[in-house]
């Protein structure tokens, strides 16, 4: 039809014609792959708790190594306070061995502008000109228990607003991270969201601190889905709270996967050490054994062609 559309056209207009068309077809047919590559390929993950749960206790050299030898391509920064003096070290090896830092972790009380960490944290963003996201919990103050919602809302708001905006200044993402408490349900962080209307203001979903929150999943996941950063998957194992596992343990996360699998998120995938073993590398590996496990039980053979 688009051809003898173009043949009756005028003599002047049809190579114009030919060129609008080629690009819409390049463009239909890059938008086809791009929906046809998951979420869960191997070069979409990231790893995620393997600073301070790592018995070798690897350097920043040994840890951006260790990377490369499993394939995996992105870092979320998990770190102690003895971490502090090697930030820039770590930064300098990532770029150096190809890997992105998709992340900064940080646990904010009340008051962050009183924090000298964050501000360490900051200053190392822009002296090494690092755009990437701060993956951060906040921690309820005293009497915030006894506040309305609203009150409640506008309280942690404060902590959340001046985090953002120092984000916001050098050109990078705060990443809500549900770690317990009010600020980790997902209803509270859209709440804020909603409040504050900051365009760099995400949320970032982990499966080891959902526990308590699996039964309501498939309710609450359409409404973060547009917010979300980074999903961060674990196995999920019995009823409610459910118990955590390694990927492809549990009886629940498989669905959960599938859920994310056939919903429209393009994010990265978190794969988790913590405590799934002593090694860093080893917990790595097994998650990864695991999350292709989960691939072939939801058929993503898209994702399984990739490992």
């Amino acid at each position: 039809m688009l051809f003898s559309l173009i043949i009756s056209m005028p003599k002047n207009i049809k190579p114009f014609a030919v060129l609008w068309i080629c690009i819409l077809l390049c463009s239909i047919s890059f938008a086809q792959q791009k929906k046809r590559q998951s979420v869960f390929a191997k070069k979409n993950l990231i790893a995620w708790c393997i600073v301070p749960f790592d018995s070798k206790e690897r350097n920043a050299t040994q840890r951006a190594e260790m990377l490369n030898r499993l394939g995996i391509t992105k870092l979320a920064y998990d770190w102690r306070e003895k971490h502090i003096p090697y930030f820039d070290e770590e930064i300098k090896q990532l770029q150096s061995h190809h890997i992105a830092l998709q992340a900064f972790w940080y646990a904010s009380g009340p008051s962050p502008e009183k924090d000298k960490n964050l501000q360490t944290i900051l200053d190392v963003f822009k002296r090494n000109n690092v755009k990437t996201q701060l993956w951060s919990m906040f921690i309820s103050g005293p009497g915030f228990d006894s506040l309305t919602q609203q009150q409640k809302i506008e309280k942690m708001s404060v902590a959340v607003a001046y985090i953002a905006d120092k984000l916001n200044e050098i050109g990078c993402t705060l990443g809500l991270y549900n770690h317990g408490g009010w600020s980790s349900e997902p209803e509270n962080q859209l709440a804020m969201i909603e409040y504050l209307k900051r365009p760099n203001i995400g949320i970032v979903y982990n499966f080891s601190h959902s526990e308590e929150q699996i039964h309501r999943f498939p309710e609450f996941y359409p409404g973060i889905l547009p917010h979300l950063l980074a999903i961060n998957i674990t196995g999920l194992k019995g009823g409610y709270p459910a118990t955590v596992v390694p990927v492809g343990a549990g009886n629940i996360e498989a669905k959960m996967i599938g859920i994310i699998r056939n919903s429209n998120y393009t994010g990265p995938i978190g794969i988790i050490n913590e405590n799934f073993a002593p090694d860093a590398a080893d917990g790595l590996k097994l998650n990864i054994e695991g999350l292709k496990k989960v691939l072939k039980e939801i058929k993503d053979e898209t994702a399984l062609k990739t490992y």
